[in-house]
């Protein structure tokens, strides 16, 4: 049986493997015994099964930015230093960045909205 993807799906597809492998990028480097060669070969693995989905062109900000953040790992990744530690310091801010875009949409409940109406009677 030989069915295809419609747009929306790809893009469900596509968005859930680019975070994914953001996830286990930011989840490397967080390690308290980052060892620069594992996270080296992980993120190649990782990177190999991203790009097994199609890509898919996203327009918002965030989705841009965690573009940009993938381009720059796999940079530093092909060309890494020898101490690798400003390289690290670097994707962990970017992955911060990255963290406050998109809880920045979240929508926040007042609490006790009621409690600030105060009319008099």
């Amino acid at each position: 049986m030989n069915f295809e993807l419609n747009e929306k799906q790809l893009r469900i597809r596509y968005i859930r493997v680019v975070e994914k492998f953001f996830t286990r990028t930011i989840t490397l480097l967080k390690l308290e015994n980052f060892d620069k060669d594992v996270f080296i070969k992980r993120t190649f693995k990782n990177y190999e099964d991203m790009t097994k989905t199609p890509k898919v062109e996203l327009y918002t900000d965030y989705y841009i930015t965690l573009n940009l953040f993938i381009e720059k790992s796999m940079n530093f990744v092909k060309n890494p230093s020898d101490n690798f530690e400003d390289e690290r310091a670097t994707l962990l801010k970017d992955a911060n960045l990255l963290q406050k875009e998109k809880n920045k949409s979240r929508y926040k409940k007042d609490k006790h909205r009621k409690d600030r109406f105060d009319d008099g009677y």
